[in-house]
Parts: C-alpha cells; structure tokens; sequence
C-alpha cells in the first residue's frame, strides 16, 4: 500500500503566529524549527513512501527546503491542514492510497502512532482514521490546568464501542470532576489518515456548525456523516504533547531531553 505523509504548516496561527519557525531546543543543546523537528519525526516511519511539507508561506517554505524537505505550495484559502492535505494530493502525479497529516505542532509524534495508523488503513472500509491516546495522569493535569486558566490544550476523543468516534472537543470529555479518580480520557493525537477520495469530498463541503464552534478539522467528516475511524496506541512511556501555546514550549523541550532527542 502506498502512503505520503503530508505536515501541513501556516504562519498565521490564531494562537501562536509564527510558531512552525519557533525554536526548540534539543538535547545536545541544538536548535531546530518546529517544522524541522516535525519532519524529522516523519522521516522515521516505516511505511511511508514520502514526506512533504505543505503551506502557502514563503518564510515557512525556504526553511523547510533549507533542512532538506520536499514542499508543495498550498493556497491561502486553505483553512486547515485537510483542506490544505487536498490541494497537496492533488499536485501529485499519481495520488498514494493513503493521505497521512502529521500536524506541524506535533514533534513529539512516535513514529508507532503513524504505523499503526498506516496499517488501520488497510482495511478499505476506513475511509477517514486517526490515533488516539489514554491519559496518563501528567496529561490529565496539563489538560484540566489549561482549561482552569483558559488556555486551550489539546484535543480529546469520545467513542463509541466499536471505536469509532461520537465527538472530538477542546474540553476535557468526558468531565472529570475528580483527579484522584478521573474516568478514562483519550488524548486526540493530531494525525489524520485518508483516503484521496475522502479528501476531494471534504474540500468540497462547508464548514459545519460544529466544526466552527471547536475550531476541529475533523469534525467536518462526522457532521456530513463520514464515519471517523479511532486508532489506539500506546505511549510506550514517551509523553506526548503537541505545541499550542507559547507556554508548551518548555513543556515539549523538557521531553526532547528527557527522550535524548538532538
């Protein structure tokens, strides 16, 4: 099965403008881009065929040539990194059968979560996947202290038995209103996999309620009624925590050198 991984990058976040070009220092002591380190992480997955760069941005764009990436030029009409997945698979010469999006604030990403990914789309049946993560209690606290001080976090999953997805939100799903004895919370992990033809469909709907109100790319397949696929995976001990606010940071730095990562 043929699979490229797309990491879909803007300047102008709303939260953090700017922030694919943001410094995170490693290990050694070596600084790399957000954007660097993102595909430094992609190029370490078995299974995957090519690694592109997407975004409309020039800045973005020659430091990613810089450190070796292949990168296509999406629009600036792109208003998420889907939409920006489906202008990428349309410039290529013949589309892959899988679409993988491995988010650009994600650096932390292990390369199993994108495998077990690829492999879940195997099944023809899937048309629309993505990994998603068991809490462990350091989590759960970065996650409800963010929500108590009004920041935004990261992403949670709600599902249903079969895996499949009921809702993705910003706040903590389900409420844990107790951390001493929390219900089981799953971390959304931002990668996505897709079918070429899932992708052409999606450009082609307007955003849903839903989708606006959570400020969640995913949300538009299950307001039109595409069934989202849910993957567990296992950390395997590595903390995993994408970039949203300034102060993730030295949150994820922390992990690079905890990790040894250069």
């Amino acid at each position: 099965m043929s699979a490229v991984v797309f990491i879909p990058a803007r300047y102008a976040s709303s939260r953090y403008p700017g922030k694919p070009l943001v410094a995170l220092t490693g290990a050694t002591g070596e600084k790399k881009t957000l954007i660097q380190r993102a595909w430094e992480a992609a190029k370490t997955v078995k299974g995957a065929d090519a690694v592109y760069v997407l975004t409309d941005d020039d800045r973005i764009a020659e430091a990613a040539r810089g450190f070796g990436a292949e990168v296509l030029m999406t629009s600036s009409e792109a208003r998420n990194g889907t939409e920006r997945c489906a202008e990428g698979v349309a410039q290529l010469a013949s589309p892959p059968e899988t679409v993988i999006n491995l988010q650009g604030d994600a650096p932390l990403t292990p390369p199993w979560f994108v495998e077990a990914l690829i492999e879940r789309m195997r099944d023809p049946a899937v048309e629309m996947a993505t990994p998603v993560l068991r809490t462990d209690r350091e989590t759960l606290v970065h996650f409800v202290t963010d929500r108590q001080q009004g920041r935004v976090g990261g992403t949670t999953a709600v599902m249903r038995g079969d895996g499949s997805a009921l809702y993705f939100s910003k706040e903590v799903l389900p409420y844990v209103g107790d951390l001493e004895s929390p219900p089981e919370v799953w971390h959304h992990v931002g990668v996505y996999g897709y079918r070429p033809e899932a992708l052409r469909r999606y450009a082609g709907w307007a955003e849903g309620p839903l989708e606006k109100a959570e400020g969640l790319e995913q949300l538009r397949f299950l307001e039109n009624g595409v069934p989202v696929t849910c993957v567990p995976v296992e950390a395997r001990g590595r903390v995993f925590w994408e970039l949203n606010n300034p102060v993730d940071v030295a949150r994820i730095e922390s992990v690079l050198q905890k990790e040894g990562i250069a």
